[in-house]
């Protein structure tokens, strides 16, 4: 024999088997069993709508195949809907015990994905009877993918159809040793009977006389459980697209799931039964409907026939919905899988009948059979019954210690400006445990390379320090995009610094998630958790430094805009003219009120030696800066005032701006020169603003390090998933 030799006693193999769809896979399986007698014993178990008149008590055609059926079982629940269904399977559950006992089988062989193979899978798991499925690993759509896959769950042993099965099957955590790739069993009858001589005899007899090979139609829809009005719906348009189209066509009464009846009852409201085109039949023997199938003009509706077997054939498809969405299909179906109108059904009518495609052997080569008796044969039935599950590896678990109850939920946060590097580790509550610095290095590799350092000195203190890190957050200059963690291009101050990816060497270094955003952003998220913006729904962050920027803060969200660009504050023009900026425009706010700005007039003052004032103890040795500037206007120079209250001023005008754009309940200054500005700002606000505006209070931040506590927050509030 070209199989492997196999134990000496033989193997008692239960086919158990609920409808005619799979009774056509399984019944290859059965002949192949029956004709080894020296190695198998086979029992048949009949359940499901096999035996139901409605159904054309499809177990007639088990015993016309010549096998004896050793079990009956009546398990379906009238009713065709969903409650019917469950009460199905409970009833299979209470009837199955009995007949496991008696039969006492090695291997119970079960097919698909129905809910009678469901009730199958779980009496012969708890009862501690190998299983072997087949067509595991498929994806169609519908509840039955549910059904499919926990059935493989149950299974000990798999029979699938196609490598994507298979590659789905171990990425369910199947042993790949207990997984076959046979091909599909229907294939084995499929191809050697497919060329019979009398197929005009057979469609003849299930059509008319007159009816030519490739002009009639077969159409065959059921229901998808899982949206039964959809269902029928879809399958009224197809009726009506058929009828349209006046072709020949034999169509075959939907299967016994839930909306069946009613799927029925618009077949009956439209005539169909006594339509001279249609001739409607509720069963056919599996080979009489494959030649049927592969002689047709055309194939229609949701079977799954019509995306695995017609594909053998080269026959054309038309798959209607949602029920077989996922499957693997040959060149010849064409998908309509939002069905609603009429038209689109009848367009691809037009499109596809009548073609011809080229075999598809995705399923099968004609060989499946032979394949999964070897594979019977090769069960060795004093292996463990316990089932194993490959699960990919992961780390071993921590197990639970009172410090690690102990321990401060914290946040790693880096801040990115243009002279310093800072992270610090901050707790919940917004206080900085431990804070680190360095100058930021000049060139993009010796900055990565130093983040990374400070990241890793920071975790290893924070064990020590009770903190648990949760993330890290990172504040930078220059537009973010926060989604994917990228610096998009920075400021002038921090070189380069553009087209950066921020957020995986970080993650992968440290193993831990990474938000970024840029520093303006960042102020207005401390403020939103620890700050003034603490339960204010709309504000917004200025920020007055070096340069200026900010964060707009909208139903509690941060604006990121379409380019991530919103809230770029220091660029809000003020002046057609102006001073030169360095974002290369004139006229911007940051040009007219940032530090450097203010340090540039200082320093031109004191060139012209205007800067100085009688008592102002100041040594001109010293680098000139806006402190100097604000410390002559305090003094009475009145050239360092004038330049003083134009800033002030161009603030005041851009953030009035903002004020009639946005319109936030609150305007936060944060940053050396906030104090400075806020009462000028507010003066300006209250002479040059809308009315409905003028009342907007301006405040200035009371928060050390609104960078830092910005990073942190985002870190603390998503990491919880406090915030979505």
């Amino acid at each position: 024999s070209e199989y492997l030799e196999g134990p000496s006693e033989k193997l008692r193999v239960c086919v158990a088997t609920c409808n005619r769809a799979d009774y056509s896979k399984l019944a290859p399986i059965m002949s192949g069993i029956k004709s080894h007698p020296e190695d198998f014993e086979l029992e048949v178990v009949v359940l499901g709508s096999h035996l139901i008149d409605d159904y054309g008590n499809t177990f007639r055609m088990i015993e016309q195949d010549d096998f004896d059926i050793g079990s009956k079982l009546h398990t379906i629940v009238r009713g065709e809907d969903e409650a019917a269904m469950v009460e199905s399977v409970g009833l299979a559950l209470v009837k199955l015990p009995d007949v496991i006992q008696r039969l006492k089988p090695d291997i119970l062989v079960v097919h698909g994905d129905r809910f009678d193979a469901l009730a199958l899978a779980t009496a012969a798991a708890l009862m501690n009877i190998r299983i072997l499925h087949l067509e595991g690993g498929e994806v169609s759509g519908t509840i039955d993918d549910s059904i499919r896959h926990a059935i493989s769950k149950l299974a000990h042993y798999h029979a699938c159809c196609t490598r994507m099965a298979e590659q789905h099957l171990i990425a369910m955590c199947e042993d790949h040793s207990r997984i076959l790739l046979a091909g599909c069993p229907s294939y084995d009858k499929l191809l050697l009977s497919h060329h019979r001589e009398d197929y005009m005899d057979i469609i003849k007899s299930w059509l008319d006389d007159k009816v030519q090979e490739g002009d009639y139609i077969v159409a065959l829809q059921h229901p998808v459980t899982t949206n039964i009005q959809h269902s029928i719906k879809i399958y009224g348009l197809m009726l009506d697209a058929l009828i349209s189209f006046n072709k020949k066509t034999l169509i075959l009464f939907p299967n016994i799931d839930a909306g069946s009846k009613e799927m029925v009852r618009v077949m009956r409201r439209k005539g169909i039964e006594q339509h001279p085109n249609f001739r409607a039949v509720k069963h056919i023997p599996f080979e009489q409907f494959i030649q049927l199938v592969s002689h047709a003009g055309c194939m229609i509706g949701n079977s799954s026939c019509g995306v695995r077997e017609a594909g053998a054939f080269g026959t054309p498809v038309i798959n209607l919905g949602t029920r077989q969405t996922g499957r693997e299909t040959g060149e010849n179906v064409l998908h309509v899988r939002d069905a609603d109108t009429h038209n689109k059904i009848y367009h691809a009518l037009e499109l596809q009948f009548g073609k011809r495609y080229p075999c598809s052997k995705i399923y099968g080569d004609g060989n499946a059979v032979p394949r999964i008796l070897k594979f019977l044969r090769s069960i060795d039935l004093d292996e463990p019954l316990q089932k194993t599950f490959c699960f990919p590896p992961v780390k071993d678990p921590i197990s639970q210690d009172i410090d690690h109850i102990l321990e401060t939920q914290s946040a790693l946060a880096v801040d990115l400006g243009g002279t310093n590097l800072r992270v610090a580790i901050v707790c919940m509550r917004g206080t900085i445990v431990k804070k680190y610095s360095q100058p930021n290095p000049k060139t993009f590799e010796a900055r990565m390379e130093l983040i990374l350092k400070m990241c890793n000195d920071a975790m290893r203190d924070a064990v020590g320090l009770n903190c648990r890190i949760l993330g890290v957050g990172v504040s930078t200059g220059g537009r973010v995009n926060p989604q994917d963690g990228v610096v998009l291009h920075s400021t002038k101050l921090i070189q380069e610094w553009s087209s950066v990816d921020l957020r995986t060497p970080i993650s992968d270094a440290l193993h831990l998630p990474v938000w970024v955003d840029n520093d303006g952003n960042c102020a207005a998220l401390a403020e939103r958790k620890f700050g003034h913006g603490k339960g204010v729904e709309n504000f917004v962050t200025v920020i007055t430094g070096t340069g200026i920027g900010g964060g707009i803060i909208h139903h509690n969200e941060l604006v990121h805009g379409s380019t991530f660009c919103a809230a770029e504050l220091g660029h809000i023009m003020v002046s057609l003219e102006g001073p030169e900026c360095m974002c290369g425009s004139r006229g911007c706010i940051e040009a007219y009120a940032s530090g450097m700005a203010l340090q540039r007039e200082a320093k031109k003052l004191h060139d012209e030696d205007l800067l100085k004032v009688e008592g102002m103890d100041m040594k001109l040795s010293e680098p000139i800066t806006a402190a100097h500037l604000i410390s002559a206007a305090k003094m009475g120079n009145s050239k360092a005032d004038a330049v003083l209250t134009k800033a002030a001023t161009a603030l005041g005008v851009g953030i009035i701006n903002i004020l009639h754009i946005v319109n936030p309940s609150q305007v936060i200054l944060s940053g050396v020169l906030a104090s400075y500005y806020q009462a000028p700002v507010q003066h300006v606000i209250s002479q040059r603003a809308l009315f409905s505006v003028q009342n907007i209070k301006v405040v200035t931040s009371d928060l050390e390090e609104p960078a830092l506590l910005g990073a942190a927050s985002m870190v603390l509030d998503y990491a919880t998933r406090r915030i979505y």
